[in-house]
């Protein structure tokens, strides 16, 4: 298990070790992807994200919310990346007694939305996912092709202000179904990606900036999270990185180091991000990514009123943004004796609380 003090705070890393890594990748178990936290609870937040990027040239997002991680309400989030880049994100709210969920596995239900999980086939299991909202709407089920995963024990704690949790029941996933927009349903096939998240603790006191990926090449898959906290934190960065080989999962680490280069500025989130990202591994192992374009951008504090926007910026140094990027990847990976370079594009985000 990985930790680390400073004068003031505690944060610990639950890799299985040695180092900050896990030589024994966890075997992902249901009630891993089932509701964690107590919604009794103040400061408790969680959430299931699933996306799918279709052969149609749709991308589609969904999140089923059981407390949001900013309002704290309860409800869905239908996004959809149109090919011609036209967006549609709508969120729904739902009262705290429509929703119902497992602690045993995913079976979540918020109105009439759902997901059901099925853990027939332990190693593979399958998703459905449903949501209906008037004009909009996806009906979408999930067949994993790589084991779930997490890192360590799937959380991190920051000292008693509470913890993080994150885990990827499906890293990859073929996916097929329907999608409805502006009432007209759509068969679709692609491919999909699910993973679940909850906090105890508010992250703006204590994170700047996170970013969040996978890549999908030929022979590898790869997701990754980064952290990095703030001065509150003697500025700690969390890595977190996982590559599977084919349908095998080779890799799960904190070790390794991100270079990000050639930043630039958006009007729009009213932040500077990164054109280069470079992840440099051991073994000389390397993972590149180069921005092509801007998929979505937004200034979160556009979402508060006047009053509340000029507190958070004036007061608490808050400047929130979001980039849904796409870019261009390079992997250079050596694996039992050989040597792969394989290319390819992949939508990533980074998420900025302050800079």
């Amino acid at each position: 298990m990985g930790n680390k003090k400073n004068k003031e705070l505690e944060i610990i890393e639950a890799w299985s070790g040695p180092g900050r890594k896990d030589e024994k990748i966890t075997v992902f178990k249901p009630e891993f992807d089932a509701i964690h936290i107590d919604m009794k609870q103040k400061g408790n937040f969680e959430w299931w994200y699933f996306d799918a990027r279709l052969d149609n040239g749709y991308t589609v997002v969904a999140f089923f919310r059981a407390k949001h991680e900013r309002s704290g309400k309860t409800g869905v989030e239908i996004t959809i990346y149109k090919p011609n880049d036209e967006k549609i994100q709508n969120v729904y709210d739902y009262k705290r007694s429509d929703l119902k969920a497992s602690r045993e596995l995913a079976d979540i239900q918020i109105g009439k939305n759902y997901i059901k999980a099925d853990y027939s086939n332990e190693k593979f299991p399958t998703y459905e996912i449903f949501l209906d909202e008037g004009e909009f709407g996806f009906h979408l089920k999930y067949t994993a092709e790589i084991p779930g995963w997490m890192p360590g024990k799937g959380y991190t704690k920051f000292d008693s202000l509470g913890e993080f949790g994150w885990v990827v029941p499906l890293p990859k996933a073929k996916v097929e179904g329907t999608i409805k927009v502006h009432n007209e349903t759509l068969s679709v096939k692609g491919m999909g990606y699910h993973d679940h998240n909850w906090i105890t603790l508010n992250m703006i006191k204590i994170v700047n900036y996170w970013h969040w990926g996978r890549i999908y090449s030929e022979n590898f898959t790869v997701v990754y999270a980064y952290i990095q906290s703030n001065k509150k934190m003697n500025e700690y960065i969390i890595p977190v990185l996982m590559i599977a080989k084919n349908n095998e999962i080779i890799l799960s680490t904190g070790e390794y180091q991100l270079r990000e280069t050639n930043f630039q500025y958006d009007d729009k989130a009213k932040n500077n991000y990164p054109l280069n990202l470079e992840f440099t591994l051991p073994n000389q192992n390397r993972i590149a990514l180069k921005v092509e374009n801007i998929i979505d951008s937004d200034y979160m504090l556009s979402e508060f009123n006047p009053i509340l926007r000029f507190l958070a910026k004036n007061i608490l140094k808050l400047n929130p943004g979001y980039f849904r990027l796409n870019s261009k990847f390079e992997i250079n990976f050596n694996f039992n004796g050989a040597s792969f370079k394989e290319k390819g594009t992949t939508l990533h985000e980074m998420v900025i609380l302050k800079q």
